[in-house]
């Protein structure tokens, strides 16, 4: 209340000193000879004159008395100049800094928040950008939001620098129009206290967890994260899989990345609309023509049953391709953009 109440204060304070040496300056010069001085508005005119540092000269002070306060009206138009700019360079700098930090939100939709940054966030975001998603970022290192803005394009990359508990921040992540909540931040055990409070705050969102102990999965699954990974687990068993199939491994490792080239290839996915060409029509024959027509290799359907998706693998004869099906195939980056003009959507969940 005292922040509010102070510039009131310096107004009013400021406006009795102004009128004040206003109504001496026009007694010690009204209508003496030389002054130009007839009535007060003459001395308004001055006022403004000298402040702005204009100086047109129809109005000089010839006395004493008023040449005195013609050196105050100088000296505060350079107070009020320095103070208007100070005033003026401090704000765009603290707007700068509050857009910088995040604190002025982001209007991203349909992207990705991630909770904590570290290596392991950041080699997610690479895999993301590489792919066209948006990602909203949230760190409790000052450090880390140059890092980040110094590697991703701000219309890519949102960071907002706030306590990964202080919820009421999260509001600025856009968080109830993100696609999923990725939690990246401390121990297991943080995590999942993140998760919980997180779902209390903002229910009905999607989460994804990256857990040290694979035996935790189980508890993240119960209360309702999507997806649970562990890093450990499938290191190990891509680590297995090349002693023994050291092809298979390497076609592994290539697929569960973005194809940023022409040679590689990785999975995607593609949401079936009403203009998909490939609606309605049976999965075997979708199947053909796509690897005949495009060189893509259908792998799988995605279909929501009792409000949640269902990944088929491989399904049996006489699958039909519905509206709101997802198709997961194997394709290039030259031919995941064919597909896409095809189906009339991006890859990934929309």
């Amino acid at each position: 209340m005292y922040r509010t109440i102070r510039p009131v204060l310096f107004i009013i304070l400021s406006a009795i000193i102004y009128f004040s040496l206003l109504i001496l300056f026009y007694h010690f010069e009204f209508e003496v000879p030389g002054s130009g001085v007839r009535n007060f508005v003459d001395v308004i005119w001055w006022s403004v004159a000298t402040i702005a540092t204009v100086g047109y000269g129809d109005i000089v002070p010839v006395t004493t008395e008023g040449r005195t306060i013609g050196y105050v009206f100088l000296f505060l138009s350079v107070t009020v100049y320095a103070y208007v700019i100070g005033k003026v360079s401090t704000s765009i700098k603290s707007h700068y800094n509050n857009k910088k930090l995040g604190f002025l939100g982001t209007n991203f939709t349909n992207h990705t928040v991630i909770i904590g940054w570290d290596d392991f966030g950041k080699k997610v975001v690479d895999q993301l950008i590489k792919a066209n998603r948006k990602v909203a970022i949230v760190t409790e290192e000052r450090n880390h939001v140059d890092q980040i803005y110094h590697l991703y394009s701000s219309k890519a990359v949102f960071v907002l620098f706030a306590n990964c508990t202080n919820y009421k921040y999260f509001n600025k992540l856009n968080i109830a129009e993100c696609n999923i909540v990725f939690l990246n931040n401390g121990t297991d055990t943080d995590n999942l206290v993140h998760l919980l409070n997180l779902k209390r705050h903002f229910p009905g969102l999607e989460y994804i967890v990256n857990v040290d102990n694979p035996d935790l999965k189980n508890n993240f699954y119960r209360e309702g994260v999507k997806y649970v990974i562990s890093g450990d687990e499938l290191a190990s068993k891509l680590m297995a899989s090349y002693i023994f199939e050291p092809d298979v491994a390497f076609f592994n490792e290539e697929i569960i990345t973005f194809a940023d080239s022409d040679d590689k290839y990785d999975v995607k996915q593609f949401k079936v609309l009403d203009r998909n060409p490939f609606l309605n029509r049976e999965y075997s024959k979708v199947f053909f023509d796509l690897k005949r027509e495009y060189r893509a290799i259908l792998v799988g359907i995605s279909r929501e049953m009792n409000g949640k998706y269902m990944l088929k693998k491989n399904p049996a004869d006489g699958t039909i391709i519905l509206a709101g099906d997802y198709l997961l195939v194997i394709a290039n980056r030259v031919v995941a953009e064919k597909l896409s003009k095809l189906f009339g959507v991006k890859e990934g969940v929309n």
